[in-house]
């Protein structure tokens, strides 16, 4: 695997990190909409994740991340269509999709 790839997963892993960090042991829906900076931190993670997938996915398509394309478009959503962000997606991606993103990317960069 490129070196350059290895980045980009590398990064991938440290947003995921991010986010469990910025989100604690209690995973609480109401207080991620009370709280903005949050929100935004949160969304900048994914818009990384994002963008770090689709320049994967750019130099080597043979590399499958599960739901890669959802999550390049949440990306570009984020990003693009800002002021029409799904909190409850977003939520949704953290609790059903990111721990198993997690472990196909550590797996990926211990190849």
């Amino acid at each position: 695997m490129e070196i350059e790839i290895k980045k980009y997963l590398y990064d991938i892993k440290v947003s995921i990190d991010s986010i469990e960090d910025y989100l604690g042991e209690t995973r609480n829906f109401n207080l991620y909409l009370e709280n903005k900076m949050l929100r935004r931190a949160i969304e900048r993670g994914f818009e990384i994740i994002g963008e770090a997938m689709n320049r994967i996915d750019k130099l080597d398509e043979s590399i499958e991340i599960e739901g890669e394309i959802q999550i390049i478009s949440m990306r570009n959503r984020v990003i693009h269509g800002y002021d029409k962000i799904d909190n409850e997606i977003i939520w949704g991606t953290i609790v059903r999709h990111l721990p198993t993103l997690k472990i196909e990317i550590e797996k990926l960069l211990s190849k």
